[in-house]
């Protein structure tokens, strides 16, 4: 397998990081990046052959992975037109849909559409996925093969509701590390020191996340148990409530979302 990389950021180290930790072998893995520096952090840490520009690639890679920013995706993509066969496509791209992406390239068709957030990072993630009709059920085993190299999958049926993903997952991180951070705000404020507050904060929101990922019910039934009525638990949440923090993560991930269909219009006028 030929496996080609448009991009070699972060997030392409991540995923060809955990492409060799699952034993797909360096040789099968190219990268196509304009910056020297990224390129030599890549054949530093992993061996993989990288390019400067794409004339030097060749051509008709059987997994074509888009890892650069939307707004570089159409000049990054334009010199692949006529040259992918019946390659799979997956793009990483916030924001950017199918329809774009395809016009972008000429008219391929055999797409993947994919969300990974930043825990890929360290072998955590979580990526929304969606495809083309063109892409089979093989098509999508390959992309799942490749993509849960750096964590779990989700597919949805339809493309918008990757707004959805791109909302909870994709930028979902962030809601944890401000709860983190108030966290140990309210630990220094409480009187323990920032170490004891990072340390309390990060490891119980790990710990609540691992009970919440293997337990078989309800994550509101495991809150209740934590909540004994008339105890601290209760006098927290109760505070919680009033100062509307459920409903505010809520409509936040509603302006993500709404944030993300801008966004895509935005590209797919260009």
């Amino acid at each position: 397998m030929n496996i080609l990389f448009l991009g070699g950021g972060n997030m392409a180290y991540a995923l060809i990081g955990g492409m060799l930790d699952k034993g797909i072998a360096a040789s099968e893995i190219q990268v196509i990046d304009p910056g020297s520096e990224a390129r030599a952090r890549l054949h530093q840490a992993y061996g993989v052959v990288s390019y400067a520009q794409a004339a030097d690639a060749p051509d008709a890679p059987d997994v074509l992975l888009l890892a650069v920013k939307p707004q570089q995706m159409r000049e990054a993509v334009a010199p692949w037109q006529g040259r992918l066969g019946n390659a799979l496509v997956i793009s990483i791209a916030a924001g950017l849909d199918l329809a774009t992406l395809a016009r972008w390239l000429g008219g391929h068709q055999r797409l993947v559409r994919a969300m990974p957030n930043t825990p890929a990072l360290v072998g955590a993630g979580m990526t929304g996925c969606c495809a083309t009709a063109a892409v089979d059920e093989a098509g999508r085993e390959l992309a799942d093969k490749l993509l849960q190299c750096v964590g779990a999958t989700v597919w949805v049926e339809r493309e918008a509701q990757m707004d959805a993903v791109t909302a909870i997952s994709g930028s979902g991180p962030a809601y944890v590390f401000l709860f983190i951070e108030a966290l140990q705000q309210a630990a220094l404020e409480l009187g323990l020191s920032a170490e004891q507050g990072r340390q309390l904060a990060v490891a119980t929101v790990q710990g609540a996340g691992a009970l919440a990922a293997t337990s078989t019910e309800d994550v509101s039934v495991l809150r209740e148990r934590v909540t004994s009525k008339g105890g601290t638990t209760a006098a927290a949440l109760e505070v919680m409530q009033a100062q509307a923090v459920p409903a505010g993560i809520v409509a936040g991930c509603h302006a993500a979302a709404a944030r993300g269909a801008e966004l895509g219009r935005l590209l797919g006028a260009e």
